[in-house]
């Protein structure tokens, strides 16, 4: 008996994939982009860190640049390099799930992945079928 949920042509299943896809690539982008605030708050740290507790130093909170001291930043800039990691931390557990899932769903429906390569040695005489976007549907078994 087929579950609830169950797609009911290629095209969906097609659609389905395609978006798992697109959330991988979003996660991804997520991930670099966090990242990439973890590496600035560290240079931030580095530079300011061996400086006098006591000197002026300007912080951007909510767009507006305010004026505190090494001694008030420091440990906020700490605080917010954490709370980065955590989420980073986090979006990869995320990740490696939604990629267990893509390849479930990859296995139950038989889905495989045209390399560009394939594409190319084939000829290119067939080109409805290059444009495929490079994944193959097989037909979902009943057992």
């Amino acid at each position: 008996m087929a579950s609830l949920r169950e797609p009911p042509n290629e095209q969906a299943i097609l659609n389905i994939y395609e978006s798992m896809r697109s959330e991988l690539s979003q996660i991804y982008s997520n991930i670099t982009d966090l990242e990439m605030q973890v590496s600035e708050h560290s240079l931030v740290v580095n530079a300011i860190q061996p400086l006098d507790q006591s000197r002026k130093c300007f912080r951007m909170i909510g767009g507006v640049l305010v004026e505190r001291t090494i001694k008030e930043v420091l440990p906020a800039v700490h605080r917010n390099k954490e709370g980065l990691e955590e989420v980073v931390r986090k979006l990869y557990e995320t990740l490696e799930k939604k990629k267990k899932d893509m390849t479930e769903f990859e296995g139950k429906y038989k889905i495989r992945l045209r390399k560009q390569d394939e594409s190319k040695e084939e000829g290119g005489s067939n080109k409805k079928e290059g444009n495929a976007q490079g994944v193959l549907v097989g037909a979902a078994s009943t057992s």
